[in-house]
């Protein structure tokens, strides 16, 4: 079921600060019950809720876009977090553009860890750490569009 599977996030860059959890994006044409019955098949595990990534400002689209299924690890696994999108919408893209982008530019990465790092050391509340970062994420990823569109930016055949 998956067009694609890639290593995204923070220790997809590399050199740049990161919690010891790998970030996995499969990439399928839609997501279905099935799907998720595959995955618990596999032992693993969808939280309760209902999964959506954040939108940067100005997205046009239904905001279905940024629907995901987000899967924990079968017990006993490494630390992951799987990241199912739909293959063509803004939220599958954007990771991989962000991460292209950062590998492109490591002054941008460098500053991006110093902000990471920041957070984690003086935020008290550690369920705020997405929501402090997830504004300054976009800022870059602004930029990360536009170089995209400057260098007629595809993704690199899956990388897993």
């Amino acid at each position: 079921m998956a067009l694609r599977i890639d290593h995204i996030g923070s220790t997809s860059v590399p050199g740049l600060a990161a919690k010891d959890v790998i970030d996995v994006q499969i990439t399928v044409s839609a997501l279905s019950e099935e799907l998720t019955e595959k995955m618990c098949q596999l032992g693993y595990v969808l939280p309760d809720g209902i999964w959506r990534d954040h939108a940067p400002p100005g997205q046009k689209g239904p905001v279905s876009d940024w629907d995901k299924l987000l899967f924990r690890p079968p017990p006993g696994q490494r630390s992951t977090n799987t990241h199912v999108r739909v293959e063509g919408r803004p939220n599958q893209r954007y990771p991989l553009v962000f991460r292209d982008y950062l590998r492109a530019h490591p002054l941008m990465a460098a500053a991006y860890a110093e902000l990471k790092l920041r957070l984690a050391m003086h935020l008290v509340d550690g369920k705020m750490y997405p929501e402090v970062k997830d504004p300054a994420v976009d800022l870059i990823y602004f930029s990360a569009q536009d170089w995209a569109i400057r260098n007629n930016w595809e993704p690199s055949p899956s990388d897993i």
